[in-house]
């Protein structure tokens, strides 16, 4: 069965999407841009503020679907500019700092509302 997950905690989707969905003992969560749950605007700033607000967006999410970061067992991550990458790892390793899900990081040309990071996982309920 399938259960669309939906927070006021996180951004509203911006499109024909749910912020997340839960099947099989797993929580897919949608691609998470730095908006301001608040104002739905992208934070202002530079890479570190958007990325700790991608971050969080995702980890309310997580939350609403019943399941904790530590849960993560898969995180994509989509950068507009790769040199950005140690910054973004700092940032990422203080949200896993004890758990270490797989992942990957690629670089995009762009990204929706001229977001510098998006993020995007897979927990598991378990």
């Amino acid at each position: 069965m399938l259960e669309v997950i939906q927070t006021d905690k996180a951004p509203a989707a911006i499109g024909p999407y749910s912020q997340a969905i839960r099947a099989n003992g797993l929580v897919f969560v949608s691609g998470q841009i730095p908006l301001d749950p608040q104002t739905g605007e992208i934070v202002a700033g530079d890479l570190t503020r958007q990325a700790t607000r991608a971050l969080e967006n995702m980890k309310q999410v997580l939350a609403s679907a019943g399941c904790g970061i530590e849960k993560v067992v898969a995180v994509d991550v989509f950068l507009t500019d790769i040199s950005h990458f140690s910054v973004f790892n700092e940032i990422y390793g203080s949200f896993f700092s004890g758990h270490k899900p797989a992942r990957a990081v690629v670089e995009v040309s762009a990204l929706p509302r001229g977001a510098m990071v998006e993020v995007k996982c897979v927990a598991a309920l378990d």
